[in-house]
């Protein structure tokens, strides 16, 4: 077996988060333009050019942390189950935004938001103890989260 030093299991782990990105960024590419702009907004709604550049850095923020922690030991039985919980909230964050621009379903995509808040802070608890800095940087993923449910949860209310 191939033994990976930390600086090439961060750089898989980021485009291993980059890829889940792109790949659930192509279902929001017509939605965004038709459907999502005759949405009723709240206020505070950014612009959507912005979503792009934050995500970007919040899916390279969430491959470090990948990196960091399975540099801990894959063996290590912790580590396992951090990296497991890492994954299933990663494919629940690619889930959100099929449901919410590709089906166009605003109420199933604020359960699935909700569902993906839990996962992502019931994963920095599981880093924390493995590697501090793995949790700090899901920290500002889980503050957007937090800001994007609180969205989903407005355009299901205006709607």
């Amino acid at each position: 077996m191939i033994k990976l030093n930390i600086w090439a299991k961060v750089m898989i782990g980021i485009s291993v988060c980059l890829m889940v990105g792109f790949i659930s960024g192509l279902s929001t590419q017509e939605s965004l333009q038709s459907w999502y702009a005759n949405l009723e907004k709240p206020s505070f709604n950014p612009p959507n050019w912005i979503f792009a550049p934050v995500w970007t850095v919040l899916y390279a923020l969430m491959g470090i942390s990948a990196g960091l922690i399975w540099d801990a030991g894959w063996k290590n039985k912790p580590v396992q189950n951090a990296i497991m919980l890492f994954l299933a909230q990663l494919i629940l964050n690619a889930t959100w935004s099929v449901v919410f621009f590709g089906t166009q379903s605003p109420i199933a995509a604020l359960v699935i938001i909700l569902a993906l808040l839990i996962l992502i802070w019931l994963c920095m608890r599981r880093l924390r103890p493995i590697n501090r800095w793995a949790t700090v940087l899901l920290l500002p993923y889980f503050l957007w989260v937090s800001f994007a449910t609180i969205l989903n949860a407005s355009i299901v209310y205006l709607n």
